[in-house]
């Protein structure tokens, strides 16, 4: 909810900016606001994760994606993150969130973001994303047809995301996970 102005103003903002198709880049240009810090006056790592998300929504509108979930009723979900650290950005820092498809496989679509101030690095994280509908995930091949995507023939998913996939995944919604800490 802290970040419902922002992500209007993002949505609104991405209308109006150039087309990408869904497998180029976009950067949004952001400044850390003295609600995205901590104590230690630099961008709580918390704040990574939501603020990548207006990353993903300005890519998804402007690649003509975000009209095509609406009108089928789909919608973006996560299913695993992973984020690196490098540098703090620090209040009223400008940047710019980096944000373009990396690959995908049979089940999902996988988003890499960077935070990225002068040039160089700061963060940057792998979202592995799906989208679903009311009857359940959306294939990929079924959203490529929608958006008039074709991957790019040098599009490869990097080996270590799938290992990583695999050794964080929890079981399916369909199979138990009972927690036995206590």
């Amino acid at each position: 909810m802290h970040l419902i102005l922002r992500t209007i103003l993002t949505l609104f903002r991405a209308r109006r900016r150039p087309k990408l198709g869904f497998f180029e880049t976009s950067s949004v240009p952001m400044k850390v606001l003295v609600t995205d810090i901590d104590f230690a006056m630099h961008l709580n790592n918390g704040m990574y994760f939501s603020l990548m998300d207006l990353g993903r929504f300005d890519l998804l509108v402007r690649s003509g994606v975000w009209d095509i979930m609406k009108k089928r009723g789909w919608s973006p979900v996560a299913n695993n993150e992973t984020i690196s650290f490098r540098k703090s950005l620090q209040l009223h820092q400008q940047y710019s969130i980096e944000t373009r498809v990396i690959g995908f496989d049979e089940r999902a679509i996988y988003i890499e973001q960077r935070m990225v101030a002068d040039g160089e690095i700061y963060a940057s994280a792998v979202i592995c994303t799906r989208l679903v509908s009311k009857k359940g995930p959306v294939s990929n091949e079924e959203i490529f047809e929608a958006v008039g995507a074709v991957p790019p023939s040098d599009l490869e998913l990097p080996e270590w995301i799938s290992e990583w996939r695999a050794a964080v995944a929890l079981p399916s919604t369909r199979r138990p996970a009972p927690h036995t800490w206590a």
